[in-house]
């Protein structure tokens, strides 16, 4: 027998029901389902086919009876809205939490330099909004105090800056260490980004608990003290898990959704692009993420269905969040000169540093993450998350651009220096003869542009490594918004390079006819937004949804072209050093089953080279349709770990009949020992319509066939492996027969997934 992972959109099946059948003195399970049979246990593979022949079922019941009265044509009209009913409410919870760690992440990182005295729930933005500072100090406006000028009274000097410098760590280390304890003690599924586990869980894998309500609360508050503590890692992806488990808690709410798994996972994939909606608000690239990056069954009417979700869940956060920023993007870009065609150059050169920072990320991050499994290092969380938080802290204090949040630096970044900005990326050598409007020509750098460069290059080293033993910590952990900043300060620095090559050189080839001397022709904050895309890009292998979320996150629809040469070549640059992108190689790392569909299969086998058991194991496990007892069965149950066993007519006839799951075999003797009269020991199980003949004396029978799926995938023995892999991913099997001349295999097959 083949087994392999299931992880791709069901087929067509017959599948025969869950329960049992019999005379009058048995139990008839069809007309009194019995809990428990034809669901999975954890950490188990659903079965994709069974699951939609289920729902087959049931709507065509639905349908059949709603011509019957008008109470059922209500009832089949509330139940094909129920799945928009539930996109709503995804929508609107998901959105609602989102905002919620929104508003409480942005004040608990100002808390780590000050307070402010209006209102102590005030972040440093919200609190200096009705100041009347000028322009250039607005962030200094006297309602906003640090904590050297509340405990001190002033903010200048060495022993100031020390205090505030200790403040900044102790509230960092607050943060982590109450993360990380709440993690451990109560939901240690709510580490990490999630979406490995969402991809898998969507493939049909079970993980009870992943998506339950303490996962979603605890997830919730420990995100907000995560991404406070000033850890390099990002919220995005945690929403993700989080919108999910929205989804999931509310499935429970309709019942075609909370006992098909099928039908749930439909709900999973909508409310993970529900989940990218809420974190960049992009709800196209939120659908195409989920279609892309995380989703195996993906009908139309999900598609559909998703993208209402995503924009109910966009609309709510920007309701409920109504200090955020007025426009529905997240990093608003106005760029006031368009591309140059030879600037496809450079942009080129970021999509390779974004791939090569890729595959570097993912090789050392993943060899970190294995050292923690194999070492005592893993027994150590709250240890971990203490020294990593403490370095972090410790080094990103002194430098402004590390001290701000990841969120707040790639705005910066992509910001194109206007007339009253007092960034020191803007300070330059200022010559408004030919200013135009906001239109500001290429200017010789200041002292403050090379202050900013140089601290840009350190900030950008301590990311690059810092991230690495960051993401996987027990504290949730995104990785989009980290990968974005290592691209938007490469691209930044490249761009204010290329810039000043203009400026001082506009005579040389590659400017003359398109950068005259006082034009603005290099835009830098331009670089940083296709520098974001690449490496973002190296570490996920997204292509059109990646381009698709920095066209919503910063309303640049002019720069798709530049987007996707640099996402297309960060993503051959990295795929040329390694397939895997980092999702994908946490799910190898964590062992789950799933089979990658883009994954071609090259080896030149047989069903027959790969089937258990090989040709020294030991003979295959099977039940006989009319001769095995209820002892023999339970025998065998005990003895092996399979998950089902085929069904045959004889010991001597191993001509195959059906395949019963292992768990409704338990179920179904468990519940007839107790509630069916004579069944003993030896009572002798049978699956066939019409029990077989027996002495008058021997104890009552018990039919089980109505727990036999008759029938089974099946493949002969001399099927190619590209294609039993293939049939395994498209019609999302849970198992296949392999058969000779229609009886099982002399070497029967059933091989172990890596």
């Amino acid at each position: 027998m083949l087994s392999f992972p299931s992880s791709s959109p069901p087929g067509f099946s017959s599948y025969n029901g869950g329960g049992m059948n019999g005379t009058s003195t048995m139990m008839d399970f069809l007309e009194e389902p019995l809990p428990g049979v034809g669901t999975y246990e954890d950490f188990n593979t659903i079965d994709w086919v069974r699951e939609k022949s289920r729902d087959r079922d049931r709507h065509r019941e639905i349908t059949s009876r709603s011509k019957e009265s008008t109470w059922a044509l209500i009832h089949s009209v509330s139940d094909a809205f129920s799945g928009w009913l539930l996109m709503l409410l995804i929508g609107l919870l998901a959105g609602s939490l989102a905002g919620l760690i929104d508003i409480s992440a942005h004040w608990m990182t100002d808390l780590k330099e000050g307070v402010c005295l209006a209102g102590f729930w005030f972040n440093h933005e919200h609190c200096c909004w009705k100041s009347n500072t000028t322009f250039t100090d607005r962030d200094k406006c006297p309602e906003w105090k640090s904590w050297s000028q509340l405990i001190l009274g002033h903010g200048e000097g060495a022993f100031a800056y020390i205090l505030n410098y200790f403040m900044y760590v102790v509230w960092a280390l607050l943060f982590s260490l109450l993360a990380v304890l709440l993690v451990k003690g109560f939901a240690p599924y709510a580490c990490g980004s999630g979406i490995p586990e969402i991809k898998t869980i969507l493939s049909g894998f079970i993980i009870r608990g992943y998506l339950g309500k303490w996962t979603l609360i605890i997830k919730t508050i420990t995100l907000v003290l995560a991404v406070s503590s000033g850890l390099s890692l990002g919220k995005e992806g945690p929403l993700v898990h989080v919108a999910c488990c929205c989804g999931n808690i509310l499935c429970h709410l309709f019942t075609k959704y909370r006992k098909n798994e099928a039908k749930r996972r439909e709900v999973l994939s909508a409310a993970a692009a529900a989940g990218v909606s809420v974190a960049f608000g992009a709800p196209i690239g939120g659908v195409l993420f989920s279609l892309e990056e995380v989703s195996y069954y993906f009908p139309l009417k999900t598609l559909w269905r998703s993208f209402f979700a995503a924009l109910v869940a966009a609309f709510t956060l920007r309701s409920i969040n109504p200090f955020g920023n007025s426009r529905l993007v997240l990093f608003y870009v106005e760029f006031h000169m368009p591309w140059h065609l030879l600037e496809l150059v450079p942009f080129i050169l970021l999509g390779i540093f974004g791939g090569l920072w890729g595959a570097f990320f993912i090789r050392s991050n993943i060899a970190w993450c294995r050292r923690r499994k194999t070492t005592k290092l893993g027994k150590y969380p709250v240890l971990e998350v203490f020294v990593v938080t403490a370095i972090t802290a410790l080094l990103a204090f002194p430098n402004e651009y590390t001290r701000m949040s990841t969120s707040e630096l790639i705005s910066e970044l992509f910001n194109d220096c206007g007339i009253l900005d007092s960034s020191k990326l803007c300070e330059y050598v200022n010559d408004f003869n030919s200013t135009k409007g906001d239109d500001l020509p290429d200017r010789a750098a200041g002292p403050g542009v090379y202050t900013a460069m140089w601290q840009l290059a350190l900030a950008l080293i301590m990311k690059v490594f810092i991230t690495i033993f960051t993401f996987g910590m027990k504290v949730p952990s995104g990785l989009f918004i980290p990968s974005m900043a290592v691209g938007a300060i490469a691209g930044r620095l490249l761009g204010v390079a290329m810039e000043q090559l203009a400026y001082y050189h506009h005579d040389w080839a590659i400017f003359s006819g398109w950068c005259s001397q006082g034009a603005d022709c290099i835009t830098p904050g331009l670089y940083a937004m296709v520098g974001a895309a690449a490496c973002l890009g190296g570490v996920t292998r997204m292509t059109v949804s990646l381009v698709v979320i920095m066209f919503e996150l910063t309303g640049g629809l002019e720069y798709i072209v530049p987007l996707m040469a640099a996402a297309m070549t960060s993503k051959w640059v990295a795929d040329a050093i390694g397939r895997e992108g980092i999702y994908d190689a946490h799910i190898r790392l964590n062992g789950y089953p799933f089979l990658e569909a883009k994954e071609e299969f090259s080896h030149k086998t047989l069903a027959m080279d790969v089937m258990r058991p090989r040709r020294n194991d030991p003979p295959l496990t099977v039940i006989t349709q009319d001769s095995m007892t209820v002892e023999d069965v339970e025998s065998i149950i005990n003895e092996t770990t399979y998950s089902g066993y085929p069904v045959v007519v004889s010991r001597e006839s191993q001509r195959l009949v059906g395949f019963v799951l292992r768990r409704d075999l338990i179920i179904s003797i468990e519940n007839a020992r107790k509630k069916q009269d004579g069944i003993v020991s030896t009572s002798v199980i049978y699956f066939t319509d019409h029990s077989p003949p027996l002495p008058p004396s021997s104890p009552s029978m018990l039919k089980l066939r109505s727990i036999l799926d008759l029938s089974p995938f099946t493949v002969t023995d001399q099927t190619p492996m590209e294609i039993v892999v293939d049939i395994f991913r498209k019609l999302g099997l849970r198992q296949c027969l392999v058969t000779h001349n229609g009886a099982g295999c002399s070497k029967p097959l059933c091989p172990t997934w890596p």
